[in-house]
């Protein structure tokens, strides 16, 4: 006796592997079911110099970086790049060769605005995020600034020194970079406050082009010259260290007066021991960590904002808050 199959029971059993075989490739192929990955993302931070308020500029990119990281599941780099010195030369080398290696996104620390300028709007062309931390964009250039009032903050202290002084003396500015635009706003803001009080002088401007070193080797120089000075304000980070070590080593502690900027450890150290009065200080990390926030969200297409204000804070001797 001979059995029979009926065709359309057997049919099911046939057909199921080119089913599951079907659904496999499809789901390797849909894009609604595979996995996204992320493009890795680099910003590059270009600082003045070497010095030790950018390394804690760097800290706070870095910092910025991992939220990155945790926000999107994506990896995200800080690639630093800082010049040997002050040199705005070197500075645009280091940018040209920045924009080259095609980042996600640029930050630097201007040491001249209007010989940037042009690297500056070819990073924008080219479709690299790009802003200035601690330092003024070129006035035409819509770049967000991530740093503080730094007239604001220069008053601060020339007026704290002028309180100091009662109104009465000789007095120096120690100038940075005087090419970058957050030391010309300071010592533009210096010059503006002591001008209102007739009973001071400004008898010095010496340059230490944002070196503690050469801030400590002018600072000497111009008391030697002019052994009736009284008192001094900076415009740079470096600028206070370098001039508390100058009084230091002649011995005037008390005798010349000292209202610095930033917040350095051996600034606030010679604080702490009567070697310089004050410093109103600037936030290094917080500006690394929204410069490079700014960037991340340059390149999702957010709206391009004209300043992010970290603030300042002063410190005086016997507190530090």
């Amino acid at each position: 006796m001979t059995t029979h199959t009926h065709p359309s029971r057997q049919r099911p059993l046939q057909t199921l592997p080119v089913l599951l075989g079907l659904l496999v490739q499809a789901a390797i192929a849909s894009p609604a079911l595979a996995k996204p990955t992320l493009a890795p993302q680099r910003f590059v931070v270009i600082p003045k110099t070497h010095h030790p308020w950018f390394d804690k500029v760097r800290k706070g990119a870095r910092a910025a970086a991992v939220m990155i990281e945790a926000q999107t599941g994506g990896k995200a780099s800080i690639d630093y790049r800082p010049p040997s010195k002050a040199d705005a030369g070197e500075q645009a080398n280091i940018l040209e060769a920045a924009i080259r290696s095609r980042p996600t996104g640029i930050t630097i620390d201007l040491l001249d605005a209007t010989a940037l300028r042009p690297l500056l709007q070819k990073a924008q062309q080219q479709g690299i995020a790009v802003n200035v931390f601690d330092s003024e964009p070129p006035s035409d250039l819509p770049l967000t600034s991530i740093g503080n009032d730094f007239c604001q903050q220069a008053r601060i202290a020339s007026e704290r020194l002028v309180q100091l002084l009662n109104g009465q003396g000789e007095v120096a500015i120690m100038q940075g970079v005087t090419t970058a635009p957050n030391h010309a706003i300071r010592v533009r803001c210096h010059q503006q406050v002591f001008a209102r009080h007739p009973g001071i002088t400004v008898v010095a401007t010496p340059i230490d082009q944002d070196s503690i070193t050469i801030a400590e080797q002018q600072a000497l120089a111009t008391m030697e010259r002019h052994p009736q000075l009284r008192g001094w304000v900076v415009a740079d980070a470096g600028g206070g260290i370098g001039v508390g070590r100058a009084i230091q080593n002649l011995n005037r502690t008390g005798d010349v007066k000292v209202v610095a900027l930033d917040d350095l450890p051996e600034q606030l150290e010679q604080i702490q021991s009567g070697l310089v009065d004050s410093t109103v200080a600037t936030k290094p990390h917080a500006q690394g960590y929204w410069a490079v926030v700014n960037l991340w969200q340059h390149h999702l297409d957010a709206p391009t904002i004209e300043r992010i204000d970290t603030g300042i804070r002063v410190h005086k001797g016997g507190t530090n808050p």
